[in-house]
């Protein structure tokens, strides 16, 4: 079955892996179907040598990752309206297979309250996907494909309706945790969410603790999370099980104090809108194996 859909896709760089970026926008260029328009933004930073035809945008500033990736979906038109789907891509991916795009056209044209995909993440040397990257709690099994909760902000497929709907990527958090408030927010209007194993993006094994502001932004956005999208009774239930969980993991001093520190810039600093999800949507989460307190 051949879908009508028509696929962009949105990389953003920080200009310093332009061999990476050439071998993803040449997977891009190879996949099946009609061809796929692509849009690189430099956040922050010149966009190296890429092939004619691909479009793009160099930033001043480095806005973070939400805010990169809203430009690249204004690049498309409003809410990126101009195509029906957008890929989202990490600059040092690659797509393994030639028929992700084809694939994803089919979910979408087969399901009309599918509004985002999450794919597969997988080391190009070994085929191993870190357990961090399946986005469900039951995560011992990539190899298997379901409903989720979340997704990959480096490798996934959004349907545009669901931006022009509940709007973009969360610009204040810069990085981390931006998915899930998008995916909340889509949840609670009704969209679904699915992560494909089949759709395969290999990206080489990482730790995310490699970004220096990994520990003070994952504590601030977890409170903006809570605070933007929970019904005030799960708030202290969710932060309180991070809370735990954190301490538990037992990180290094300096980084449980940068953690700290994120904690209280969370409750101290505006968060944005708050548009808390309906009681059904909590029941949903809950249903699809991940409530909204882990």
């Amino acid at each position: 079955m051949t879908s009508s859909l028509k696929v962009g896709a949105v990389i953003i760089t920080m200009g310093n892996r332009p061999e990476e970026l050439r071998a993803l926008l040449d997977s891009v260029a190879k996949q099946e179907g009609d061809p796929i328009e692509v849009v690189v933004v430099g956040n922050g930073s010149p966009v190296p040598d890429v092939p004619e035809g691909v479009r793009t945008v160099e930033l001043p500033e480095n806005l973070g990752i939400p805010g990169g990736r809203n430009v690249g979906i204004e690049a498309f038109g409003p809410a990126g309206s101009d195509v029906d789907i957008l890929l989202f891509l990490d600059d040092d991916g690659l797509l393994a297979r030639t028929d992700t795009a084809e694939l994803c056209r089919q979910a979408f044209a087969a399901d009309d309250r599918l509004g985002i995909i999450s794919f597969r993440i997988a080391d190009p040397d070994t085929g191993v996907t870190q357990r961090r990257h399946v986005p469900r709690l039951r995560a011992s099994d990539p190899m298997r494909s379901s409903r989720v909760t979340t997704f990959l902000g480096g490798a996934n497929a959004v349907r545009t309706r669901v931006f022009a709907e509940v709007g973009l990527l969360p610009d204040e958090f810069f990085y981390a945790h931006e998915e899930t408030d998008l995916a909340w927010r889509a949840l609670d209007a009704g969209w679904m969410i699915d992560y494909r194993s089949d759709m395969v993006l290999h990206h080489p094994t990482t730790a995310p603790s490699r970004h220096a502001v990994y520990h003070r932004m994952v504590a601030r956005n977890r409170v903006w999370l809570a605070r933007r999208n929970l019904p005030v009774p799960l708030i202290p239930l969710y932060l309180g099980v991070w809370l735990l969980l954190t301490l538990v993991r037992r990180p290094s001093r300096p980084a449980l104090k940068a953690w700290f520190g994120g904690f209280k810039e969370g409750w101290t600093t505006p968060c944005g809108p708050r548009r808390p999800m309906r009681w059904r949507t909590v029941w949903r989460l809950t249903r699809l194996g991940r409530p909204p307190i882990i």
